[in-house]
């Protein structure tokens, strides 16, 4: 399950320092020569790739980023201090784009690659290097060449870290507001979502993660009944699956029924999504009469952490939130399937 984030910055690489006019003044030397040094070199805006992390996200609070200006040259033929670089930290998989143009300026793939994408001013030559044999004492120097200003528009194709599975009616949609600023249509009525939706969710620590609410399973989804084949791909595309069960609707005599019904469906669909990590939730546990019918899926499943929330309520939404940012912490992005 892919969608689009982006970003839009203001990059500006350093300017050169100006370069010095200035002449020997030394005791018992008459007429010293020029001695003016180099202004520095202004620093580069350089691009790469950190696959530590997965989305855009401090590039839509953060849209500024300077290189320094290099320093001015000095007498006695000293060179300015060249301007220290500005790095972009980018996660793999980011196309940089000329947001002016929308030229494509950058694929970022290789970790160890570097791009400068804005080179910063060349420092101007002190009044020394103008000597010459018929101008002994050059009284000018060259300014530093300005740097580069421009607006870069940052894409990523981000896939989802977090996949939520169940039965038609579950909380889905519900829930995915709930963890993220997402607002997907919710009525009481099956197959509400008809297209997954994507919300962006900000833990108490760690970076940012991506939840796809998938619509609704049934019996025979495997062999394309109902929104079938379609979903489960996405589903297979996500890192972790949250397996959301209204509890409501489960039956005391036959707790596990709506639980092995949709992992049937996964594990018949494909080996990859019966073996992914998954977080089994116990949602509406806010209406009356849910508490032995929760007791009894508990106890049907004593070796599973079984999480309980009310979406519409946000009860026991924020642990749940935190334990899957634990999980995204310890999962390798190759273990993603």
């Amino acid at each position: 399950m892919k969608f689009v984030d982006e970003a839009i910055v203001t990059i500006r690489s350093g300017s050169g320092g100006a370069g010095c006019v200035s002449f020997r003044r030394e005791r018992f030397i008459e007429k010293g020569g020029p001695d003016g040094g180099d202004g520095g070199d202004g620093g580069d805006v350089i691009l790469r790739v950190d696959p530590s992390k997965r989305t855009l996200y401090e590039y839509r609070r953060q849209k500024h980023f300077s290189a320094k200006n290099g320093s001015p040259g000095l007498g006695r033929q000293k060179h300015g201090k060249n301007g220290s670089h500005c790095y972009l930290s980018l996660p793999p998989g980011t196309i940089v784009f000329d947001a002016e143009t929308s030229e494509a300026l950058a694929d970022l793939t290789d970790p160890d690659k570097e791009i400068v994408v804005a080179p910063g001013g060349m420092g101007g030559r002190g009044n020394k290097r103008f000597a010459t044999s018929t101008n002994r004492v050059p009284r000018f120097a060259q300014p530093g060449i300005p740097g580069v200003e421009m607006k870069l528009r940052l894409e990523l194709k981000l896939m989802a870290d977090v996949g939520l599975v169940g039965l038609p009616n579950a909380g889905k949609s519900t829930l995915i507001s709930a963890m993220s600023a997402a607002r997907p249509k919710i009525a009481d009525y099956p197959f509400t979502t008809l297209t997954p939706t994507i919300g962006m969710v900000e833990p108490p620590f760690g970076e940012p993660f991506a939840v796809a609410d998938i619509p609704g399973l049934i019996e025979g989804a495997h062999e394309g009944v109902g929104l079938g084949i379609k979903f489960l791909k996405h589903i297979e595309r996500t890192g972790i699956l949250v397996h959301l069960i209204d509890s409501g609707g489960i039956d005391p005599e036959n707790p596990l029924a709506q639980f092995q019904l949709i992992n049937n469906e996964l594990s018949m669909y494909s080996d990859t999504l019966a073996n992914k990590t998954q977080v089994v939730v116990l949602n509406k546990i806010d209406l009356t009469g849910t508490g032995n019918r929760v007791d009894a899926f508990k106890n049907a499943l004593p070796e599973q952490t079984v999480f309980t929330i009310s979406a519409a309520t946000g009860k026991g939404v924020k642990p749940l939130i935190k334990h899957l940012a634990q999980l995204l912490q310890a999962t390798a992005p190759e273990d993603k399937g």
